[in-house]
């Protein structure tokens, strides 16, 4: 169960939603501990003081602002939430906005909101508006002793709260050198875009996060698990060079890469062919295989069709040869 962080209200005008936040994720990284290679103990962190080099218990770790180079101004958490009490309670809604005007750039760290105190009715009344205007909320929140530019989305029956960069914190597109827009201008032609459309539309398929998984964090899984089999939990192995990876053709002319790329087809489809191409050769294959012991008597039966053609052939000739010679004689006699 994800522990809340925060608790609060959804304000806009004169309605107040109480709500809790959670998390809206979960780590599932592969995480790895620091050991000391002798005793394969754990490495603690050490907080020191980087002046004194010496240990700094947690009790005197304080906040501080640096106002200028090596002079702050410490802060605690009482402090800090007491500078602006109503911003630290509240997601206040900024503006409702068309979901599509928010571009995925600024999306940081999404959270779930859920009703506190009998705020289930207003809740929900909220969650429809929306779903219904086809809006969602652009809202201010402190979180963490932090202010946060946030979007309030309906999902489902769920209200999520989605934290955002701020403007500057988006790095502007003029920093990069890309092709121009357009396709006159960037050199593409009709029939490039027609091929790389043929493409994506056969590569298009229905999201489906489920389908997709952190392969490396399998294999390390799966890694694991083989040293605990086999004892070696506490043993470094050397391994082999791995293979270099696959590479790709170096194809300069887009069309001619488009061309192959269309050519293999859908993942799917593609392998699905594969397998009834190779069925087919394999049932081939056996065909010719079960003729092949009667190609001999074949091949013997065309030998004798083929004497006894010429065979034939030839007494006819000499028949006729004699019967001619006959009819010569008895004219000469006459």
């Amino acid at each position: 169960m994800a522990h809340m962080i925060w608790k609060g209200a959804i304000s806009f005008g004169l309605v107040h939603v109480p709500v809790q936040l959670y998390p809206a994720t979960k780590s599932e990284k592969v995480g790895f501990n620091l050991l000391d290679k002798r005793t394969i103990d754990p490495i603690g962190y050490k907080q020191i003081n980087k002046r004194t080099g010496k240990d700094v218990t947690r009790e005197n770790i304080v906040r501080g602002f640096e106002y200028e180079k090596d002079h702050y101004v410490v802060l605690s958490d009482d402090e800090i939430r007491s500078a602006n009490p109503e911003s630290t309670q509240t997601v206040d809604i900024l503006a409702f906005v068309d979901a599509t005007d928010i571009s995925f750039l600024y999306l940081d760290t999404p959270y779930f909101l859920t009703p506190d105190r009998k705020g289930e009715k207003v809740y929900a009344l909220l969650r429809e508006a929306m779903t219904a205007s086809g809006k969602i909320g652009v809202a201010s929140v402190v979180l963490h002793n932090k202010q946060h530019l946030a979007a309030l989305i309906p999902l489902g029956p769920m209200l999520a709260l989605n934290t955002l960069r701020w403007a500057d914190e988006v790095r502007g597109l003029d920093e990069f050198k890309v092709p121009p827009e357009g396709m006159k201008a960037a050199g593409v032609s009709a029939k490039e875009l027609d091929m790389a459309k043929k493409l994506i539309d056969d590569m298009s398929e229905t999201w489906d996060p489920m389908q997709y998984h952190d392969t490396f964090r399998d294999d390390i899984m799966a890694l694991v698990e083989r040293k605990i089999q086999a004892g070696k939990t506490e043993e470094v192995t050397e391994v082999e060079t791995p293979h270099e990876s696959r590479k790709s053709a170096d194809i300069l002319d887009l069309s001619d890469l488009l061309k192959r790329s269309l050519g293999r087809g859908k993942g799917k489809q593609a392998a699905a062919s594969r397998k009834r191409a190779a069925d087919e050769d394999e049932d081939q294959t056996d065909s010719e295989a079960d003729e092949e012991p009667a190609a001999p008597a074949r091949k013997k039966a065309r030998a004798t069709s083929t004497a006894r053609s010429r065979s034939g052939s030839g007494s006819s000739a000499r028949a006729t040869s004699k019967t001619t010679a006959t009819s010569r004689k008895r004219r000469a006699a006459a």
